[in-house]
């Protein structure tokens, strides 16, 4: 396809100029991004993913601990929006955030917690998470939360392995709730 269509002027106009709600300006372009989804699609998974983090918040308020972390955030969105892509898959989401905070804390005991650390640390994660075939990008997030803060492993990590579970579980009931909506997990391992 040419890239020049974009400049010839648009016949159904009175003075010749292209409209813009027409055509696209670059039409190579056109095409590429996902459709919309349905507007009540749209509000489940919003809904499903918003609950969830509430629930994360509320629970790190029952027991007085940071539960919500922002890669858990990315996570969420990830399960409810997107439940099909292997990103998605509970293998995915639950190894690959515990691989990101292993990665972290191994990372953290070598080059303690600089910035050039918490990089390595997400270049580590996504090696790991490659290698182990559970593909997570939230998961090298959480390495650098690992560095950067340096929360107590024997309190973070089972809070961090919970809150993958509640992720994976929630998205799992919310994708039985709607009649329509696709079924989370493709595949559970």
């Amino acid at each position: 396809m040419s890239t020049d269509t974009a400049l010839r002027p648009d016949p159904a106009t009175p003075d010749g100029t292209a409209s813009r709600s027409r055509r696209p300006r670059l039409p190579w372009m056109a095409g590429r991004a996902p459709a919309r989804p349905a507007p009540a699609a749209a509000v489940h998974n919003v809904s499903a993913a918003t609950a969830a983090l509430l629930a994360l918040v509320a629970i790190g308020a029952a027991i007085h601990e940071p539960v919500l972390i922002p890669p858990l955030a990315a996570s969420a969105a990830l399960v409810h929006c997107a439940p099909a892509l292997p990103l998605a898959q509970p293998r995915s989401v639950v190894v690959g955030h515990l691989l990101g905070a292993a990665a972290g804390y191994a990372v953290a005991a070598a080059a303690h917690g600089s910035a050039w650390a918490a990089a390595l640390a997400a270049g580590v994660t996504l090696a790991l998470t490659t290698l182990a075939r559970t593909p997570h990008s939230p998961a090298c997030a959480t390495a650098v939360v690992v560095v950067l803060q340096a929360p107590a492993p024997g309190r973070f990590v089972p809070l961090l392995f919970g809150s993958t579970v509640l992720l994976v579980l929630t998205a799992y009931a919310a994708s039985r709730i709607r009649r329509r909506a696709p079924r989370y997990p493709a595949y559970w391992w």
